[in-house]
């Protein structure tokens, strides 16, 4: 169970990682350093238990597909369309978009963010790359720096709907302008791994959204 303050505030919510698959203990622990007590996810009760989910990386159409042998896919779903907060990276972010590129014609997504996506945008496994980017409502407070980017067989956002807020771009190189985090309503995603760095600032955002 959450702790709520005096003030009815979640003071530090229980936010859950999808364990399907991916990343799984990095955003456990990014999670736990930023003041949240963070679960594995891989039964439709455990959706009751958390205040907010993480989607972490792997393969999108896999998780697709495991979502449904676990019996997930419409339960999470519905949480999500109630409100649940969301954080999806890489795969996250493309499982949680309402329109894919370059995809399966049988995989299925969430649709919860107003985004068309782009599988695997930046190129194959070695073509990974690195970036410093700036990112909305955390590298412009006073004295922040830029915001280490991993982007591994990451995708990038095409369109974003009206509702959408760009929080971060590429910001030189052949995909410069590319957008690769959103923000809409409860729901953020990245096209990078920011589990992998040691930076929790997007942790420690989505957190403090989940405490709202």
């Amino acid at each position: 169970m959450s702790d709520v303050n005096v003030t009815g505030a979640v003071s530090r919510p229980v936010i859950g990682v999808l364990a399907l698959q991916g990343d799984v203990r990095e955003h456990v622990a990014a999670l736990q350093a930023s003041g949240a007590d963070a679960i594995a996810v891989r039964r439709p009760g455990e959706l009751e238990e958390i205040d907010g989910i993480v989607l972490p990386g792997g393969e999108s159409t896999t998780m697709s597909k495991l979502l449904g042998v676990f019996d997930l896919f419409d339960p999470l779903r519905a949480k999500l369309l109630d409100g649940l907060p969301a954080y999806g990276s890489c795969a996250g972010m493309i499982m949680l978009s309402s329109r894919i590129l370059d995809t399966r014609p049988d995989a299925r997504h969430l649709d919860v963010l107003d985004i068309t996506v782009r599988r695997n945008a930046f190129g194959r496994q070695v073509e990974s790359f690195e970036a410093d980017i700036d990112f909305a409502g955390i590298t412009d407070a006073p004295g922040a720096a830029k915001m280490r980017g991993v982007f591994i067989r990451a995708p990038w956002v095409e369109e974003a709907g009206p509702g959408v807020t760009v929080l971060a771009r590429v910001p030189d190189g052949p995909a410069a302008g590319r957008i690769v985090a959103v923000e809409q309503g409860s729901v953020i995603a990245t096209s990078f791994h920011p589990e992998v760095t040691g930076d929790r600032r997007v942790h420690e955002y989505f957190v403090a959204k989940v405490r709202r």
